[in-house]
């Protein structure tokens, strides 16, 4: 028999908060993952991986659609190791791999953007756009978001900057993200009868499940921005693989934890005030949320990492599901000692 893990009476806490989301109705369901730097582990499901149009059980293997964690997982990784091998560099602009973008204006600002700042959501690109409803032609639509003249405003988090990251991406390796292999443990599509359902989509006319909901990523046919399924333990092997990395000097996790920005490092957020990570995060934790319910923690000072995988919008986005706080406060017991 494997000993407890000293964090047990902090897992216990979170999952009894998460637990009670369920209960009450606010999501139909969870997984939460933790895991130690030393090997130590617990993952534990609750409630349903699927509501609508029937019932499935969650379950610890449960897969889900990942979201947003696919920016920091995914691109802002393979980014970060393209530039440790000296096959990108950070600070030169876009046009480097993309030389056709906005190749109409020599001058304009788009072509001026560098891999940090994308990866730093330091450009002026705008928060939202719904690239999706201007059709679902994915090779037209690329060319669309290279040649558009964007609304140039002030620095947000936007999926722009990981779209055309991902484009990058795809132009050094001569295929489409989908055909990438996303790491072990990691999917661009999942077993529908396996995996979290999210929503009941009003354009795709369907309840979605084991295809990316993301809008965009799905009529751009994969996009580096979304797109990546896993399970909880595949995403604590992903966490485990940066304690790994941080002790032996990795310079992809280096960077991971450099600070860009008061909120950001390289792809990550750090803490700041209201952060979802929970009011009582160290300073050497970074951490990423996904639109559909997900998040990942990795506390480098204290050798803890978590992940909380709900399904929150299913079958709706429009409800208030409490994530935020549901994140917050099981931060702030992963933090709690």
């Amino acid at each position: 028999m494997t000993d407890t893990p000293a964090f047990a009476p902090r897992f216990e806490r979170a999952f009894s908060l998460l637990n009670a989301s369920v209960e009450a109705g606010r999501i139909p369901g969870g997984v939460l993952g933790v895991i130690h730097r030393d090997g130590g582990r617990m993952v534990r499901a609750t409630g349903y991986a699927q509501r609508v149009p029937h019932e499935r059980e969650m379950r610890t293997n449960t897969w889900f659609d990942l979201a947003s964690l696919t920016k920091v997982i995914f691109t802002t990784t393979r980014i970060l190791e393209l530039a440790k091998e000296g096959v990108i560099d950070l600070d030169a602009p876009l046009t480097t791999l993309l030389p056709d973008l906005r190749q109409y204006d020599p001058g304009a600002w788009e072509r001026q953007v560098t891999f940090r700042q994308c990866l730093g959501h330091q450009t002026p690109f705008p928060a939202v756009e719904p690239i999706y409803t201007y059709g679902r032609d994915a090779d037209l639509l690329r060319a669309f978001i290279l040649q558009r003249r964007w609304e140039k405003g002030p620095s947000v988090y936007s999926d722009i900057n990981f779209i055309l990251l991902g484009f990058a991406l795809e132009r050094l390796e001569g295929k489409r993200l989908r055909a990438f292999d996303p790491g072990p443990g990691f999917a661009f599509a999942a077993d529908p009868e396996k995996t979290a359902a999210t929503e009941d989509c009003t354009w795709r006319h369907r309840v979605l499940c084991g295809e990316v909901h993301d809008d965009n990523c799905s009529a751009l046919e994969g996009a580096g921005h979304a797109g990546l399924f896993g399970t909880a333990d595949a995403v604590l092997d992903f966490a485990a693989g940066l304690f790994a990395g941080d002790a032996d000097g990795d310079e992809t996790v280096a960077l991971m934890r450099t600070p860009l920005s008061e909120k950001r490092t390289h792809g990550w957020e750090r803490p700041y005030d209201n952060w979802p990570g929970g009011a009582l995060a160290s300073a050497g934790t970074i951490g990423h949320t996904g639109f559909t319910g997900t998040g990942l923690w990795v506390d480098f000072d204290n050798g803890l990492a978590w992940t909380l995988l709900t399904n929150r919008i299913h079958p709706t986005r429009h409800f208030d599901s409490g994530i935020a706080a549901l994140r917050q406060a099981v931060g702030d017991c992963m933090n709690a000692g």
